[in-house]
């Protein structure tokens, strides 16, 4: 019968409830400036005619979506378990974040596609420096204090960390405005604005890429990165009384929840001397201590080497 070797305690659940209130409190702030940066910029891009500004405002259309996604994931978050949900909605941070990521890839390509068209036509768009340059430092400020407050808080999950990088990705992409602002007031060069657009494109998409391909790790349980699963069978090998490891598996429930499962087949004598619990024991502080990333829900099913007669066809 499987064993589960690790249960949070109290003060555990303690931490992670005040983590999830600092990381909603972080999100609130950021969402309600990357909003009104928006409307500012919204209303900058019908004045100026700049697709730079045009495109940061998409960009933090997105963010600002993003930002009330992140949000609620958070909440989410911070409901316990329950006998239909037993890990809660641990995984609905990488579900906003994915959901964060596919939005900005669309606004990224948009972008590309704008800024050639821009760059190719014979009549370059006509811009107004001086406004694109009031609005530019307006979204800059605005997304330098929405950094502050989700700085601290952006390595805690993968959905603070989509949250952080998406308002430094817009900062970035305002200093980008800025200086189109400047290159078309001082040299009267219009198709700055559309290189500015291609650069903002540049920040977007390899981000989306990169926040897409680790939200889609967890979704699809792959093995949690910097865990190696040959050493994790080589060191439950190397513990005493072990004969063999079949269908071991590792797989994230969020971020910062790895959990691996395996079948350890055993000594005979386990059973008999009432050995097993030492067993398990042995197994936990084996997997939780000896890696770079420490497993500590873990889940192994004790055998008799004769059991796996019993069962299905097993993975190695």
């Amino acid at each position: 019968m499987p064993v589960l070797c690790h249960t949070r305690s109290m003060s555990a659940e303690h931490s992670h409830d005040h983590a999830a209130g600092a990381s909603s409190r972080r999100l609130l702030l950021a969402f309600l400036i990357t909003a009104t940066i928006l409307v500012a910029e919204v209303v900058g891009a019908f004045l100026t005619g700049s697709l730079a500004l045009l495109v940061d405002a998409g960009h933090m259309l997105t963010d600002a979506g993003g930002l009330l996604i992140a949000l609620l994931a958070a909440r989410l978050m911070a409901r316990p378990p329950s006998q239909r949900r037993t890990w809660g909605f641990a995984r609905a941070e990488v579900l906003g974040a994915g959901a964060q990521a596919t939005v900005l890839l669309a606004v990224g390509i948009y972008a590309v596609v704008e800024g050639v068209q821009r760059l190719l036509s014979s009549e370059p768009t006509e811009v107004t420096g001086g406004l694109l340059l009031v609005f530019g430092v307006v979204g800059l400020l605005g997304n330098i204090a929405s950094l502050l407050i989700l700085a601290g808080g952006r390595d805690s999950n993968l959905n603070l960390r989509a949250a952080f990088l998406e308002v430094a990705a817009d900062a970035l992409g305002s200093v980008a405005v800025i200086v189109s602002a400047v290159l078309i007031q001082t040299l009267g060069w219009t198709r700055a604005d559309a290189v500015a657009g291609l650069v903002i494109a540049v920040l977007i998409i390899p981000r989306a890429v990169s926040i897409l391909r680790e939200a889609g790790s967890v979704l699809l349980e792959s093995v949690p990165p910097g865990l190696d699963l040959a050493e994790v069978r080589e060191h439950i090998l190397g513990v005493d009384h072990v004969l063999d490891v079949h269908d071991l598996h590792a797989s994230r429930i969020g971020t910062g929840t790895p959990v691996l499962t395996a079948h350890v087949v055993v000594e005979s004598g386990c059973f008999e001397d009432g050995h097993a619990p030492q067993m398990l024991d042995a197994l936990q502080t084996c997997v939780a201590g000896h890696f770079d990333v420490s497993v500590e829900h873990s889940t192994f099913q004790l055998e008799p080497p004769r059991h796996t007669e019993h069962e299905h066809e097993h993975h190695p």
